[in-house]
């Protein structure tokens, strides 16, 4: 395996890493002439220490190495891992290489709209912990929805009639090219059955108040996946406000004071949360930033790096 880059990741490129945390690794990988020729590569190669039931622990090793068709799909995608290795400082590589610095010097060409899978993320983390009331009143008005349909009939036979507000809207098609609603953080495809939604969105409205009871009390909180949604919030607006992202992150201690739990949730976080997804939605809104990136480059990109090092004369 011919590694195009592998660099640390995680907590120690972000600048959040403390005792506790593991050590990350990422990279990229240019498949075997026998791999391209069998049509036969491998997404991602797997290494870890710990143990797959338990939570890592301090010193334990977490290992992803992709290929490199599949990293560029990954980043068409405007996939959260794979802006953030394309960002990665270079004192962060361990392996560095001609098509890795190609890569980075074009990655400019990944922005796009898809980047607003970095605000879905932010936004179904604020939606899970959210205490405003507004959002159980949207559950009601699609369940309202809903229940005057026949049970067989597939949400795009209702997709004009579903509430459109401030928690419920279309996100970005599915990779199949399937419309997607979200309401509340939960996404259903256009391609579902009524009669398959309808106790979804009622288990969210069961659960919906007693969670947010507990968020209210700082209680029952992840606060690791709301740091997450912080940081996912955070870069897509360096993206859209400096076109980059610049490591460490310089939120890095606000986003360890959160992940420890040390801030109170309703006062200090939410709101937090809740401001910055609305200014990243609206930058990106007013963006120029094409619908999707140019596949036909890319698929150059992907040819001429394996006729250079793969299919060349030896």
């Amino acid at each position: 395996m011919d590694l195009i880059v592998k660099m640390k990741f995680g907590a120690h490129l972000y600048g959040t890493a403390d005792a506790d945390s593991d050590m990350d690794y990422k990279g990229v990988y240019l498949p075997s002439r026998r791999e391209v020729l069998l049509g036969n590569i491998p997404k991602c190669r797997r290494f870890a220490t710990g143990d797959d039931r338990t939570k890592n622990h301090p010193g334990d090793i977490d290992e992803e190495i992709y290929s490199l068709h599949h990293f560029i799909q990954l980043s068409r995608q405007g996939q959260i891992v794979a802006m953030d290795m394309l960002h990665a400082p270079d004192e962060m590589l361990l392996v560095n290489s001609e098509p890795w610095q190609r890569l980075v010097r074009n990655r400019h060409r990944f922005y796009t709209k898809r980047l607003s899978a970095f605000v879905d993320y932010a936004r179904r983390q604020a939606a899970k912990y959210g205490i405003k009331g507004s959002r159980l009143n949207a559950a009601v008005e699609v369940l309202a929805v809903l229940k005057q349909s026949g049970p067989e009939k597939l949400l795009r036979n209702i997709w004009p009639d579903l509430p459109r507000g401030e928690h419920c809207f279309d996100v970005s098609p599915a990779p199949t090219g399937i419309s997607q609603y979200q309401m509340c953080g939960k996404t259903f495809q256009a391609s579902m059955r009524v009669g398959h939604v309808i106790p979804i969105v009622e288990r969210f409205y069961d659960t919906y108040g007693a969670r947010a009871k507990l968020a209210a009390e700082n209680k029952d909180i992840d606060w690791k996946a709301i740091s997450h949604a912080l940081r996912a919030a955070i870069q897509t607006r360096e993206i859209l406000t400096v076109n980059t992202i610049r490591y460490p992150l310089r939120d890095a201690p606000y986003l360890k004071a959160v992940k420890a739990g040390r801030l109170d949730y309703l006062t200090q976080v939410a709101p937090a949360l809740e401001t910055l997804i609305e200014q990243v939605q609206g930058l990106l809104d007013r963006s120029a930033l094409p619908e999707d990136s140019d596949g036909a480059y890319w698929d150059r990109f992907i040819c001429e790096t394996l006729d250079m090092y793969r299919f060349g004369d030896p």
